[in-house]
């Protein structure tokens, strides 16, 4: 059995955070973008995230962002059901240190990667944030395209910090990413997706079978 992480992102109904995390995955992802086809408006996410726990308890409620101003503050409280801020813009490692100080929220880098030298940008992050989430770049967009970093670029790559890997991750591929690139987590959105922000859980459940084996649900 694997032990890769698991996240479930831009999920918008309640129900399907319940039922997602019940399938055993390790976090839950709520778009905070507005221009995003998958966002959720700010005070339907703590019924989103209270119904992910009650699915079950452990399970990480991620909140997605992109150079979030003072504008926003209120919506970085974790008490809107958040545990991590996964910052998709701009972000220097002094601005991640910044709000992880501020709101106490764990913090995850998403990274986009447009050639093999943006790898380099990883290690910057170290020592700053938990994570790192390496997506493709893709022009207008910050995340959810289910685009490919190319395989090639990610050979011997071994950060100094956990990391995740996202953009066109399902259940037919997930098995040979991990063996081939050994990430620390796989992020997943489009790939189990009937519609922007409606996920198939038949979907779903095939991945977490392929990562975690079929008694994750059972844990």
């Amino acid at each position: 059995m694997l032990s890769t992480l698991l996240k479930i992102c831009g999920l918008r109904q309640p129900a399907q955070a319940q039922a997602v995390a019940e399938l055993g995955v390790d976090a839950v992802g709520v778009i905070a973008v507005p221009s995003s086809p998958r966002w959720l408006a700010p005070d339907q996410r703590l019924e989103l995230f209270e119904a992910m726990t009650a699915g079950r308890p452990g399970c990480r409620g991620v909140l997605v962002l992109a150079d979030p101003g003072d504008e926003l503050d209120s919506q970085l409280d974790p008490a809107h059901g958040h545990q991590v801020l996964q910052l998709h813009g701009r972000e220097s490692p002094a601005r991640c240190r910044e709000l992880a100080e501020r709101t106490g929220c764990t913090i995850w880098k998403a990274l986009r990667i447009g050639r093999p030298e943006d790898l380099e940008r990883v290690n910057d992050y170290g020592g700053v944030v938990e994570a790192v989430l390496l997506d493709a770049w893709v022009p207008d967009q910050l995340g959810g395209s289910g685009q490919r970093i190319p395989p090639a670029w990610l050979e011997g790559f071994k950060p100094g910090l956990p990391w995740w890997l996202a953009g066109g991750v399902g259940p037919a591929n997930a098995a040979e990413l991990v063996e081939a690139f050994h990430p620390d987590g796989l992020d997943v959105s489009s790939a189990v997706e009937r519609a922007p922000g409606e996920k198939n859980l038949d979907l779903v459940r095939a991945l977490v079978d392929v990562v975690k084996g079929s008694a994750a649900a059972a844990n």
